[in-house]
């Protein structure tokens, strides 16, 4: 819904703002009427300052769209010895509107000369206008100033010469290392350009909406392979032993899909059965680690060409192991790039989580193949169109091609985890405005990635999933090789049910007349795009209270807010404005049927046919939004859960669990209740219920001992030690049993050890000895290889074993579990190793230095140490990673955002207010300024309850 004053505010905003101005020497509202070479050739003092002194004709972020470019000639040549790469380019533009200036952007880029063509020039071969060249670093732009104005509706050609260093992070042309067996140290040449990291490699049109062709050529020495997007179609030999390699043209793309390498790896390759080559590559010491990932790049491959009715529309798709790399992984179009973790699958030491990481992250890549690539988003405030697609594509194809991995289970953690984020205030709406490039980056979070997933999972569960298909298909064809915004989707899912009128469950236009995102859902008009933004446009999730009065049941939805209580001032002005449209599924007592009702308004009534003992709503958790049962509806599902649990699904006993402690973060149940509801646990079978229980009761018994409240924290590992002890005594040290079974054990058992539960200390102990008898050779399971390594970490020997073991190790899943265990020291010089090590980035790489912070701010032995070494190295770790990147967003929630006392939120604030100062800001700041308050205010509230609550349990 558009603000029906916004126009009238901004016209009048802006009629104050020019009047003000016109005082001045110069009219900026004159400017705005004025074509950008004109306002830039008759006031030039309005314009910023170019690093010669000079002005510089643009003022905005965002490029101009006077000039777009069709086509990139881009020639390459790194040099692996001395670390930098020289290189050229020949852009094809065309001029919409006539224009004395192109910009580009560009960045840490030298340039060396840059030249101007019209097509006459290249015909008859006459040189080209030399362009003057000024550069704007605070917007990463470069102006090329032409002698004489380009012409509307002409094609020039503009070309430049540059060089630049490897990058030393992992962003741009970038160099990475790695090991072999026999301890040489190699180097490879690697691109990441996403979001905006193009222009760290060649000058460009550096946005999504500027796509175009790329010819691109790569000169190399002989002991080297070269990568692109596309497949090499010659090598020619040069002067010295150089090769230079030409790959065929691609299709049209955005800048930040361009891809290339250069390095020394091997491959396995296939081909589906519509012909495309699919190949994996690693570094020689790791090849043998790649054949289940092109088992799986091959199965998912051919789903996606079946299941979105396009074929893959390039000849070949590479999958590259990466040493180096910042992310899980990058979509390239035909040269997907991975973190080794997120690719490489090793029998001896991969888990069952690792696994179905491996399998995820390859399925999430591959759909990008279609969202993303062939359609992309106009802008990044638009990134969950190829973010949330991909994630939620995980879910439909790996269903699809390996049931056995069962991931309709973890697709619930995929939602609940957002719903942790997104029950803050600081939250924001998935479609959000960003500018920057930091704000860009900063658009890679939960809410793109998991809401966008799950609000799209709800959307189907409504539509049903044949109108779903066939409205993304209808999406994807309209859409492809181009760009599109979110009332694109919404419109072709509207569009998708052409075959006739409504029949009874089905979802249908009605008659001609309707608008083109109207459906009819169960005889009444739906507007699709009306729901939906409801979804897209404001943050939060909404909380659905339920009141059961006979068999009426009285609905009202409000904001959903963990930590802000309905007594409290700020409640009320926190719910003002907030309205979804919850498509709601639920189910009673007296019905396995799943009934569907739409709440459009605050309240709302519903009339049940027959009287029911209890209503359950939000069906296999489709839906994303909590439920509060109100009045005695939570004991009559808990009674019901300790009678028979079995009358329930799974998936809707998981979210009873789930809403149940996430209502105690909102004060409308409390703590005892939520932990009574668990009680029913002892006769449950269902892994992922035992688990979701297990999840809430651990992550209290990490809180206590962090606070170091010594009484409950015993009393708590009394309680799980006793609860727990029949599930976790039948567990076997193996790898046997179905995925979960396979994950349960690794919980329980990592659990027991964790607590110092002796039958599980003694078989750990066991294990790592004769695993540190055989020098590492013993295969110990996968399932409890983190375990082992975990206990035997205890030990000086044993800690100093596994660093060694660690440095050896060829297997990216190994050295995580390796990571992990060394982490658990007590010791704190040995978790300042760690870091030591990290920072340093040859025995634990720089990639890693995150994920290890966080895992040692989790010790309650390094939670100060992690805290202190970030603030005291702050600078350092820019040097390493940008602002907005995934990396430091973790590590600043890593080693802050479970702290839970008044000292320590002081000092985080105090902290943040000086980056605040030095111009260093992030939503990253508010999220865990806001999240530490909320964990002191839980403490307050229920520590009394929990401290009770266990007295009389045990």
């Amino acid at each position: 819904m558009v603000n029906p004053h916004r126009k009238h505010i901004f016209s009048i905003h802006t009629g104050y703002y020019c009047s003000v101005i016109i005082l001045s020497q110069i009219s900026i509202c004159s400017l705005f009427s004025m074509p950008p070479s004109d306002q830039f050739s008759k006031h030039p003092g309005a314009f910023p300052v170019a690093t010669n002194g000079e002005p510089f004709p643009w003022r905005e972020l965002r490029l101009p769209n006077m000039v777009i470019p069709l086509h990139y000639d881009l020639f390459v040549h790194p040099n692996l010895t001395s670390l930098d790469f020289v290189a050229s380019e020949k852009i094809e533009i065309l001029v919409r509107d006539a224009i004395q200036f192109i910009i580009l952007h560009s960045k840490d880029l030298e340039i060396m000369n840059a030249a101007l063509h019209s097509e006459e020039d290249l015909r008859y071969r006459k040189p080209g206008k030399k362009l003057n060249v000024l550069s704007y670093p605070a917007h990463q732009q470069i102006a090329l100033l032409v002698p004489e104005k380009l012409m509307a509706d002409l094609r020039y050609y503009v070309v430049i010469d540059f060089r630049a260093k490897l990058a030393d992070g992992f962003e741009g042309f970038y160099k990475s290392t790695y090991r072999t067996l026999d301890g040489e140290t190699r180097t490879i040449a690697v691109t990441h350009f996403e979001p905006t990291e193009a222009r760290m490699a060649f000058p460009c049109f550096d946005e999504p909406l500027f796509k175009a062709n790329f010819s691109i050529k790569i000169r190399r020495q002989r002991g080297h392979i070269a990568l692109s997007n596309m497949p090499k179609i010659k090598t020619i030999e040069l002067e010295g032993g150089l090769l230079e390699d030409h790959f065929e043209t691609t299709v049209k793309m955005s800048t930040y899909l361009v891809a290339y390498i250069v390095c020394d790896f091997k491959s396995v390759s296939g081909t589906t059965s519509s012909g495309v080559k699919v190949s994996i590559y690693a570094s020689p010491d790791k090849w043998s680690q790649t054949h289940y990932a092109l088992e799986a790049s091959l199965k998912l491959l051919a789903f996606y060409e079946n299941y979105f009715d396009i074929n893959y529309p390039l000849p070949k798709l590479d999958l590259v192991a990466i040493p180096d790399f910042g992310a899980g992984a990058m979509e390239n179009w035909g040269l997907i790039t991975y973190r080794e973790t997120s690719l490489l699958f090793d029998p001896r030491t991969s888990s069952a989580f690792d696994k179905l990481w491996v399998t995820r992250v390859i399925a999430h890549e591959l759909a990008h193949q279609w969202f993303g690539n062939l359609v992309t988003m106009e802008w990044w405030n638009d990134l969950w169109l190829k973010e949330g697609f991909a994630t939620y594509m995980e879910l439909i194809s790996v269903n699809a091609t390996y049931p056995e991995l069962q991931i309709d289970n973890y697709f619930l953690n995929v939602c609940f985890e957002v719903i942790k984020r997104d029950s803050l205030n600081s939250s924001h709406p998935i479609s959000n405005q960003a500018k920057t490039t930091t704000q860009i980056r900063e658009m890679f979070d939960a809410v793109s990635y998991n809401k966008g997933a799950c609000i799209l999972n709800m959307l189907k569960d409504f539509l049903s999933e044949e109108k779903f298909q066939k409205g993304i298909i209808h999406y994807l064809k309209k859409f492809s090789f181009s760009n599109a915004k979110t009332d694109d989707l919404w419109s072709s899912l509207s569009n998708s049910c052409l075959e006739g009128d409504f029949t009874s469950g089905g979802f249908c236009y009605s008659d001609s007349k309707m608008t083109s995102n109207t459906l009819t859902f169960l005889g009444e008009n739906v507007e699709v795009k009306e729901m939906m933004t409801t979804w897209t446009l404001q943050k939060g999730i909404p909380l659905v209270v339920v009141n059961q009065e006979g068999r009426s049941l009285r609905l009202r939805q409000e904001r959903f807010l963990k930590g802000v209580f309905k007594e409290d001032h700020s409640w009320r002005v926190l719910q003002e404005g907030y309205l979804w449209h919850i498509p709601l599924t639920y189910s009673t007592s007296s019905s396995n049927g799943i009934h569907r009702y739409i709440l459009k308004s605050k309240t709302d009534t519903l009339d049940l046919p027959e009287k029911t003992s209890w209503v359950k709503f939000n069906v296999d958790l489709n839906g994303y939004y909590i439920v509060h049962y109100e009045g005695h509806g939570w004991d009559q599902l808990i009674t019901q859960l300790n009678q028979n649990h079995t009358l329930l699904k799974s998936k809707d006993k998981i979210d009873l669990i789930h809403d149940a402690f996430q209502l105690v973060n909102a004060g409308r149940l409390t703590l005892d209740k939520a932990l009574d509801l668990t009680h029913y646990l002892q006769h449950e079978t269902n892994v992922l219920a035992i688990l979701k229980g297990l999840e809430y009761l651990e992550s209290f018994y990490h809180m206590m001992d962090r606070r170091n409240i010594s009484d409950v924290t015993e009393n708590l590992k009394h309680y799980l030690l006793r609860y727990f002890k029949p599930v976790i005594d039948t567990q076997s040290w193996s790898d046997e049993g179905s995925l979960w079974d396979r994950m349960l054990r690794t919980a329980l058992l990592k659990l027991a050890c964790h607590l110092n539960y002796a039958p599980c200390i003694r078989k750990a102990t066991e294990l790592f000895s004769q695993w540190k008898e055989s020098n590492g050779k013993l295969n110990i399971p996968t399932d409890v290889l983190k375990i082992v390594y975990s206990v035997g970490a205890q030990t000086t020997a044993g800690w100093n074993s596994l660093l060694k073991h660690y440095e050896l190790s060829v297997s990216g899943a190994e050295k995580n579990k390796i990571l992990y265990a060394l982490s658990t020291s007590k010791h704190q010089e040995k978790l300042m190793k760690l870091i030591e090590l990290g920072m340093e980035g040859k025995v634990i790489k720089t990639q890693d230095l995150a994920s290890l912070l966080h895992a040692i701010a989790r010790n309650p032995k390094g939670q100060q140490l992690a805290w202190n070494f970030v603030r005291e190295n702050w600078t350092h770790l820019l040097e390493k990673f940008d602002l907005g990147s995934f990396a430091m967003r973790f590590i600043i929630s890593g080693t802050t955002s479970h702290f839970s006392s008044k000292d320590e939120l002081q000092e985080v604030q105090l902290f943040f207010e000086s980056l605040n100062a030095q111009g260093s800001h992030l939503d990253a700041f508010q999220i865990v300024l806001e999240t530490i308050p909320k964990n002191i205010e839980w403490l307050e509230k229920n520590l009394p309850t929990l401290r009770t609550w266990l007295l009389v349990k045990i």
